[in-house]
């Protein structure tokens, strides 16, 4: 009886352990970044997201995002956007809140998606009718190449997303 108490309290340990290691983002292949900006306006602007490599893969044909299909915009969870006030993404109305940050890439085009669902995992959850906001701007090819994909937020409110060699960029203000 003693051995069976001592072997059931080893694996709850064990079992404890491995669960927390399962939540610490920092462990997984595609780690946690997060970014943040405080605008002219007073807005704060944060991006909570998971930073995939190419690992010499090509983008959009064996990684994400592949064309024209819904993407998480990062790895493991969806990205979260999170803006303080009200804002305008390339000119249209965006209220203050926290979204999930989704994208779909067609001929060259990028659809940047704010949806109200912003916590799950990858883009298995997402229901294009809890889209918030949709704006659409070209990507462009990077001044140099970024092997993990990363997100930067000047203080004018231009976001840009930097991938491999694509820039994607959209404002806020």
């Amino acid at each position: 009886m003693k051995k069976i108490l001592a072997l059931t309290f080893l694996l709850g340990i064990l079992n404890s352990q491995y669960t927390l290691a399962q939540d610490d983002k920092s462990k997984m292949p595609s780690p946690p970044a997060k970014v943040s900006a405080t605008l002219a306006s007073g807005v704060v602007i944060t991006i909570d997201y998971s930073q995939p490599a190419v690992k010499g893969r090509t983008i959009g044909k064996n990684v994400e995002p592949m064309e024209g299909k819904v993407w998480r915009t990062g790895a493991n969870d969806a990205t979260v956007f999170e803006n303080s006030k009200d804002i305008t993404v390339e000119g249209k109305n965006l209220p203050a809140g926290k979204y999930g940050l989704f994208t779909i890439v067609q001929n060259g085009e990028w659809t940047i998606i704010f949806n109200k669902t912003w916590k799950q995992w990858g883009s298995f959850g997402y229901k294009e009718a809890d889209d918030i906001l949709r704006v659409k701007v070209k990507g462009s090819k990077a001044a140099s190449f970024s092997e993990r994909m990363t997100f930067l937020i000047g203080n004018t409110g231009k976001i840009s997303l930097l991938w491999g060699d694509n820039q994607v960029d959209f404002q806020t203000k």
